[in-house]
Protein backbone atom coordinates (compact mmCIF):
# COMPACT_ATOMS: atom_id res chain seq x y z
CA UNK A 1 0.00 0.00 0.00
CA UNK A 2 1.17 3.21 -0.72
CA UNK A 3 2.22 5.41 2.40
CA UNK A 4 0.69 8.37 0.70
CA UNK A 5 -2.91 7.14 0.99
CA UNK A 6 -2.47 5.91 5.14
CA UNK A 7 -1.86 9.59 6.41
CA UNK A 8 -5.29 10.80 5.12
CA UNK A 9 -7.42 7.61 5.97
CA UNK A 10 -5.81 8.20 9.81
CA UNK A 11 -7.24 11.81 9.33
CA UNK A 12 -10.15 10.89 8.62
CA UNK A 13 -10.63 8.20 11.21
CA UNK A 14 -9.83 11.23 13.96
CA UNK A 15 -12.21 13.65 12.31
CA UNK A 16 -14.83 11.07 12.50
CA UNK A 17 -14.61 10.12 15.65
CA UNK A 18 -14.06 13.68 17.39
CA UNK A 19 -17.33 14.98 15.50
CA UNK A 20 -19.00 11.70 17.21
CA UNK A 21 -18.35 13.50 20.93
CA UNK A 22 -20.99 15.31 22.43
CA UNK A 23 -19.75 18.96 23.30
CA UNK A 24 -18.61 19.22 27.47
CA UNK A 25 -22.24 20.66 28.51
CA UNK A 26 -23.95 18.35 30.69
CA UNK A 27 -27.93 16.86 29.02
CA UNK A 28 -30.56 18.41 31.04
CA UNK A 29 -31.98 16.01 33.33
CA UNK A 30 -36.03 15.93 33.79
CA UNK A 31 -36.55 15.18 37.81
CA UNK A 32 -40.28 15.01 39.38
CA UNK A 33 -38.67 15.62 42.50
CA UNK A 34 -38.19 18.72 44.44
CA UNK A 35 -36.97 18.08 47.74
CA UNK A 36 -33.10 18.37 48.32
CA UNK A 37 -30.94 16.32 50.66
CA UNK A 38 -30.22 17.66 53.96
CA UNK A 39 -26.81 16.72 54.65
CA UNK A 40 -28.08 17.56 58.85
CA UNK A 41 -30.35 14.38 58.65
CA UNK A 42 -28.21 12.21 55.95
CA UNK A 43 -27.46 8.63 56.67
CA UNK A 44 -25.29 5.96 55.08
CA UNK A 45 -25.45 2.52 53.66
CA UNK A 46 -22.32 0.58 53.72
CA UNK A 47 -21.64 -3.21 53.17
CA UNK A 48 -20.06 -6.23 51.42
CA UNK A 49 -21.15 -8.51 48.56
CA UNK A 50 -19.72 -11.71 48.66
CA UNK A 51 -19.25 -15.16 46.44
CA UNK A 52 -20.26 -18.14 48.10
CA UNK A 53 -18.58 -21.16 46.62
CA UNK A 54 -15.57 -21.93 44.67
CA UNK A 55 -14.21 -19.47 41.92
CA UNK A 56 -12.46 -20.37 38.97
CA UNK A 57 -9.01 -18.70 38.62
CA UNK A 58 -9.31 -15.94 36.35
CA UNK A 59 -7.80 -17.00 33.22
CA UNK A 60 -5.21 -15.66 30.89
CA UNK A 61 -6.24 -13.61 28.28
CA UNK A 62 -4.96 -13.99 24.54
CA UNK A 63 -3.56 -10.73 23.25
CA UNK A 64 -0.78 -11.86 20.89
CA UNK A 65 -2.58 -10.75 18.09
CA UNK A 66 -1.61 -7.28 18.45
CA UNK A 67 1.94 -6.79 19.04
CA UNK A 68 0.90 -3.08 20.46
CA UNK A 69 -0.52 -5.19 23.38
CA UNK A 70 2.25 -7.20 24.57
CA UNK A 71 4.43 -4.26 24.97
CA UNK A 72 6.79 -4.97 27.50
CA UNK A 73 5.75 -7.48 28.77
CA UNK A 74 1.96 -6.67 29.10
CA UNK A 75 -0.51 -9.48 30.15
CA UNK A 76 -4.15 -9.25 31.10
CA UNK A 77 -6.14 -11.67 32.79
CA UNK A 78 -10.08 -12.44 32.63
CA UNK A 79 -11.57 -9.55 35.12
CA UNK A 80 -15.55 -11.03 34.69
CA UNK A 81 -15.02 -12.99 38.23
CA UNK A 82 -12.91 -11.80 40.74
CA UNK A 83 -13.50 -13.28 43.54
CA UNK A 84 -10.62 -12.74 47.13
CA UNK A 85 -9.89 -15.42 49.32
CA UNK A 86 -13.03 -14.53 51.71
CA UNK A 87 -15.77 -14.50 48.93
CA UNK A 88 -15.17 -10.70 48.44
CA UNK A 89 -16.78 -9.95 44.86
CA UNK A 90 -14.96 -7.12 43.09
CA UNK A 91 -16.73 -4.95 40.22
CA UNK A 92 -20.10 -5.61 41.32
CA UNK A 93 -22.09 -2.48 40.80
CA UNK A 94 -24.55 -1.42 43.93
CA UNK A 95 -27.23 1.50 43.57
CA UNK A 96 -30.20 2.37 44.72
CA UNK A 97 -32.96 1.72 42.61
CA UNK A 98 -35.82 3.05 44.21
CA UNK A 99 -36.56 5.19 46.77
CA UNK A 100 -35.53 8.59 45.84
CA UNK A 101 -38.25 9.81 43.56
CA UNK A 102 -38.83 12.89 45.34
CA UNK A 103 -35.31 14.42 45.18
CA UNK A 104 -33.73 16.39 43.20
CA UNK A 105 -29.76 16.29 42.30
CA UNK A 106 -27.91 18.66 40.01
CA UNK A 107 -25.50 16.80 37.28
CA UNK A 108 -22.00 16.57 37.52
CA UNK A 109 -20.03 18.55 34.72
CA UNK A 110 -16.79 16.48 35.69
CA UNK A 111 -16.77 13.25 33.14
CA UNK A 112 -15.70 10.54 34.40
CA UNK A 113 -13.43 9.10 32.52
CA UNK A 114 -12.91 5.35 30.81
CA UNK A 115 -9.14 4.56 29.56
CA UNK A 116 -8.01 2.23 27.02
CA UNK A 117 -4.63 1.10 28.67
CA UNK A 118 -2.48 -1.86 27.96
CA UNK A 119 -5.66 -2.99 25.80
CA UNK A 120 -7.89 -3.19 28.28
CA UNK A 121 -10.91 -1.01 29.46
CA UNK A 122 -10.05 0.92 33.25
CA UNK A 123 -11.99 0.88 35.41
CA UNK A 124 -13.36 -2.43 34.13
CA UNK A 125 -17.06 -1.43 35.97
CA UNK A 126 -17.87 2.45 36.60
CA UNK A 127 -21.02 4.66 37.25
CA UNK A 128 -22.09 7.75 35.76
CA UNK A 129 -24.66 10.07 36.22
CA UNK A 130 -27.76 10.35 33.51
CA UNK A 131 -26.22 13.63 31.24
CA UNK A 132 -22.65 13.51 32.91
CA UNK A 133 -20.05 13.46 30.43
CA UNK A 134 -18.17 10.47 29.95
CA UNK A 135 -14.91 11.11 28.64
CA UNK A 136 -12.75 7.96 26.44
CA UNK A 137 -9.07 7.97 26.31
CA UNK A 138 -7.00 5.98 24.37
CA UNK A 139 -3.79 5.55 26.13
CA UNK A 140 -2.32 3.19 23.53
CA UNK A 141 -0.36 3.32 20.55
CA UNK A 142 -2.82 1.05 18.67
CA UNK A 143 -6.43 1.48 17.09
CA UNK A 144 -9.22 0.69 19.62
CA UNK A 145 -12.83 0.95 18.49
CA UNK A 146 -15.37 2.08 21.31
CA UNK A 147 -18.59 0.43 20.82
CA UNK A 148 -21.55 1.21 23.18
CA UNK A 149 -24.61 -1.43 22.98
CA UNK A 150 -27.22 0.33 25.91
CA UNK A 151 -30.75 -1.06 25.11
CA UNK A 152 -32.25 2.56 26.40
CA UNK A 153 -29.83 5.70 24.84
CA UNK A 154 -28.20 5.86 22.15
CA UNK A 155 -25.38 3.45 20.76
CA UNK A 156 -22.12 4.57 19.72
CA UNK A 157 -19.43 2.89 17.52
CA UNK A 158 -16.13 4.66 17.25
CA UNK A 159 -13.02 4.14 16.29
CA UNK A 160 -9.86 6.04 18.20
CA UNK A 161 -7.33 5.24 15.65
CA UNK A 162 -4.63 7.07 17.63
CA UNK A 163 -2.59 7.63 20.98
CA UNK A 164 -3.85 10.26 23.18
CA UNK A 165 -7.23 10.51 21.38
CA UNK A 166 -10.28 11.69 23.38
CA UNK A 167 -13.99 11.19 22.96
CA UNK A 168 -16.66 12.25 25.19
CA UNK A 169 -20.84 10.82 25.01
CA UNK A 170 -23.50 11.40 27.15
CA UNK A 171 -26.49 9.52 28.12
CA UNK A 172 -29.87 10.20 28.62
CA UNK A 173 -31.64 7.93 30.78
CA UNK A 174 -31.24 5.49 33.63
CA UNK A 175 -29.42 2.05 32.58
CA UNK A 176 -27.26 -0.36 34.62
CA UNK A 177 -25.00 -2.87 32.84
CA UNK A 178 -24.29 -1.16 29.81
CA UNK A 179 -21.36 -2.82 27.97
CA UNK A 180 -18.16 -1.42 26.01
CA UNK A 181 -16.45 -3.59 23.90
CA UNK A 182 -13.72 -3.02 21.70
CA UNK A 183 -14.43 -4.24 17.97
CA UNK A 184 -10.51 -4.71 17.06
CA UNK A 185 -9.47 -6.65 20.37
CA UNK A 186 -12.40 -8.60 21.58
CA UNK A 187 -11.32 -9.30 24.88
CA UNK A 188 -11.68 -5.60 25.79
CA UNK A 189 -15.20 -5.04 27.71
CA UNK A 190 -16.08 -2.51 30.12
CA UNK A 191 -19.64 -1.80 31.41
CA UNK A 192 -21.37 1.27 32.92
CA UNK A 193 -24.26 1.53 35.49
CA UNK A 194 -26.25 4.88 35.00
CA UNK A 195 -28.05 6.55 37.27
CA UNK A 196 -30.18 9.68 38.17
CA UNK A 197 -28.35 10.57 41.26
CA UNK A 198 -25.46 10.17 42.92
CA UNK A 199 -26.00 6.47 45.44
CA UNK A 200 -24.24 4.38 43.61
CA UNK A 201 -20.69 2.30 43.84
CA UNK A 202 -18.71 -0.25 42.98
CA UNK A 203 -16.80 -2.78 44.89
CA UNK A 204 -13.52 -3.01 45.97
CA UNK A 205 -11.01 -6.05 45.60
CA UNK A 206 -12.71 -6.94 49.05
CA UNK A 207 -16.33 -6.94 47.79
CA UNK A 208 -16.64 -3.59 50.03
CA UNK A 209 -19.10 -0.47 49.01
CA UNK A 210 -20.79 2.65 50.46
CA UNK A 211 -23.29 4.99 49.61
CA UNK A 212 -22.55 7.96 51.85
CA UNK A 213 -24.99 11.45 52.39
CA UNK A 214 -28.14 8.81 51.76
CA UNK A 215 -31.28 10.65 52.81
CA UNK A 216 -33.68 9.46 55.88
CA UNK A 217 -36.36 6.48 53.47
CA UNK A 218 -36.83 3.14 52.65
CA UNK A 219 -34.85 2.29 49.61
CA UNK A 220 -34.99 -0.85 47.28
CA UNK A 221 -30.99 -1.26 46.72
CA UNK A 222 -29.93 -3.43 44.08
CA UNK A 223 -26.81 -5.21 43.00
CA UNK A 224 -25.65 -5.89 39.55
CA UNK A 225 -22.96 -7.95 38.36
CA UNK A 226 -21.90 -8.92 35.00
CA UNK A 227 -21.93 -12.60 35.09
CA UNK A 228 -23.70 -12.84 38.32
CA UNK A 229 -27.28 -11.20 37.71
CA UNK A 230 -28.53 -9.47 40.36
CA UNK A 231 -29.55 -9.18 43.99
CA UNK A 232 -32.16 -6.36 45.96
CA UNK A 233 -33.07 -6.04 49.62
CA UNK A 234 -34.86 -3.50 51.10
CA UNK A 235 -33.33 -1.09 53.48
CA UNK A 236 -34.96 1.50 55.80
CA UNK A 237 -32.95 4.40 57.89
CA UNK A 238 -33.49 6.96 60.10
CA UNK A 239 -32.16 10.78 60.35
CA UNK A 240 -28.43 10.35 60.65
CA UNK A 241 -28.30 6.55 60.52
CA UNK A 242 -25.82 4.14 59.07
CA UNK A 243 -27.38 0.73 57.95
CA UNK A 244 -25.63 -2.47 56.73
CA UNK A 245 -26.63 -4.60 53.84
CA UNK A 246 -24.62 -7.82 52.82
CA UNK A 247 -25.79 -9.89 49.09
CA UNK A 248 -24.80 -12.81 48.55
CA UNK A 249 -24.42 -14.51 44.88
CA UNK A 250 -24.37 -18.68 45.28
CA UNK A 251 -21.87 -20.80 43.06
CA UNK A 252 -20.54 -23.66 42.67
CA UNK A 253 -19.42 -25.45 45.34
Amino acid sequence: MRSYLILPALLLAAAVSACGGNDDAPVPVQQTGTKRVDPATAGSIAGRVTFQGTAPAPATLKIDADPACTANGNTLVDESLVVDGSGGLKNAFVYVKDGLADYAFDTPTEPVVLDQKGCKYEPHVFGVRVGQPVEILNSDATLHNVHAMPQRNGEFNQGMPLQGMKLKETFTAPEVGVPFKCDVHGWMASYAGIVAHPYFAVTDATGAFSLPNLPPGTYTLEVWHEKLGTRTQQITIGPKQSADAVFTFAGSS
